[in-house]
């Protein structure tokens, strides 16, 4: 039984270790990755705000429920599309800083609010508006 021990070759059609090494990667998530003697690799992380507590994850969570509730843009009408605005200018706000200003949280309260007590609210939504009320009120105290 004979075993193959042929290195894959790369793109360019060169043998790697002729080449001096070789890497493969399957599949790779953050981080950075540099080869050869003079390699070096430093990864900077932009996409990622201040760590959150608890109370903002879960607040942040129920943000985007509710997002993910309203309708598309062409369905929505005035009260859905007020809302819509105030969930993404907090969720932003949460993601960059990891918290939110309390004025912010109070009008977006005031906002889920109303569009719980007007037609808009779709039956669906009804829990996630739930949700975002209560975070919102656990942060305020």
């Amino acid at each position: 039984m004979s075993q193959n021990t042929t290195s894959p070759q790369p793109s360019g059609g060169e043998d790697p270790e002729a080449a001096g090494g070789g890497v493969t990667i399957g599949s790779m998530s953050g981080g950075s990755i540099a080869t050869g003697r003079e390699g070096r690799a430093v990864s900077y992380n932009t996409t990622g705000g201040a760590p959150l507590d608890t109370a903002h994850q879960e607040l942040l969570t129920a943000v985007r429920e509710l997002l993910a509730e309203l309708p598309e843009a062409a369905g929505r009408g005035a009260d859905d599309a007020a809302l819509h605005d105030e969930l993404v200018g907090l969720r932003e706000e949460i993601t960059r800083s990891g918290t939110a200003e309390q004025g912010r949280l109070t009008r977006v309260l005031g906002s889920v609010r109303r569009w719980l007590g007007s037609q808009a609210a779709a039956a669906g939504a009804v829990a996630s508006a739930t949700a975002v009320v209560q975070g919102i009120a656990q942060l305020l105290g």
